[in-house]
């Protein structure tokens, strides 16, 4: 009898790679929206991207699926999982750098576990995971400041990261519908239909026949479209299945040193004693609720 368990020590490299596309993601969004519409910038990456997949389907031999219940479902995915998310992270990061995006948008375990946990009710709340949701809430307070709840700094636009995050942690427990399918088969689907959905919006409002976007915008969404989306999607889809929904949100805390660090290297942006407060807080709470717990002894 083969063994069909997942290799924890590849799973976990997975993980970290995913980690680092998308903690990769915000800065490339900053720099794209620095000369293309947030809504253009998304479709591009919808369609980029969910046609490279497409090829790749193709040059392995396979097909995508044509039962229209299984595209109902890539359709909320990708509502759930980009049309939403991307375009309201995208616009938000014209106000916003791409280090506070990247803190802001770890919270989706939190958002997750909640879910499971009040919805689904698959996840069981333990005091550990408790003081994790705790911080994580604490931590994003922080990183949002006083002066943004009293009426200052960015606030609609935070608020449209987190909004971004509830979709998200939304899609990771939807994406469990896809278990039998290629990885590769829901991420293409989503993508794809996430391209229907924004391509229209996109020459409706933006025009972009009328754009003159700059080189490092262009290459930021060509970035972002092949490695934070097309690659970084197949692997998601893969350890929904391998490690869990809110196995796969652990990436999050991982990503937010990942991001804050490109941000800081790659545009120059620098974060606030309350900014590098939250952060910290928010990386404890997202691990105090994903890394497992070490079971206790069995006593005689």
């Amino acid at each position: 009898m083969t063994d069909t368990r997942p290799n924890l020590k590849v799973e976990l490299a997975l993980l970290l790679a995913l980690a680092t596309l998308w903690g990769a993601s915000y800065s490339f969004i900053k720099l794209g929206v620095a000369t293309i519409p947030p809504l253009t910038l998304i479709a591009a990456r919808t369609l980029i991207a969910g046609g490279i997949l497409l090829l790749v389907i193709r040059w392995r031999g396979l097909a995508l699926p044509r039962d229209r219940a299984i595209w109902r479902r890539f359709l909320i995915q990708a509502v759930l999982n980009s049309v939403a998310p991307f375009t309201l992270i995208a616009w938000a990061e014209r106000s916003v750098d791409a280090g506070t995006a990247a803190i802001l948008n770890a919270t989706t375990p939190i958002f997750a576990f909640l879910m499971t946990s009040l919805v689904t009710r698959h996840e069981a709340l333990t005091v550990r995971k408790g003081v994790g949701v705790l911080a994580g809430i604490g931590g994003t307070i922080l990183v949002i400041g006083p002066q943004a709840l009293a009426g200052g700094g960015d606030l609609l636009a935070q608020c449209a990261i987190l909004a971004a995050t509830v979709c998200y942690a939304g899609a990771a427990i939807f994406g469990r519908v896809f278990k039998g399918l290629d990885p590769i088969m829901p991420a293409a689907g989503s993508l794809l239909c996430g391209a229907v959905v924004l391509l229209p919006l996109s020459l409706l409002v933006d025009a972009p026949w009328t754009l003159a976007p700059s080189g490092s915008s262009v290459l930021a969404l060509l970035g972002l479209s092949v490695f934070s989306t097309a690659l970084a999607f197949t692997l998601y889809f893969r350890l929904v299945h391998t490690i869990g929904s809110v196995g796969t949100t652990a990436q999050a805390y991982l990503r937010v040193p990942i991001g804050v660090g490109i941000g800081a290297l790659a545009l120059g942006e620098s974060l606030g004693l309350n900014a590098w407060a939250g952060c910290g807080c928010v990386i404890v709470g997202v691990a105090a609720m994903t890394i497992p717990a070490k079971p206790r002894p069995v006593t005689a």
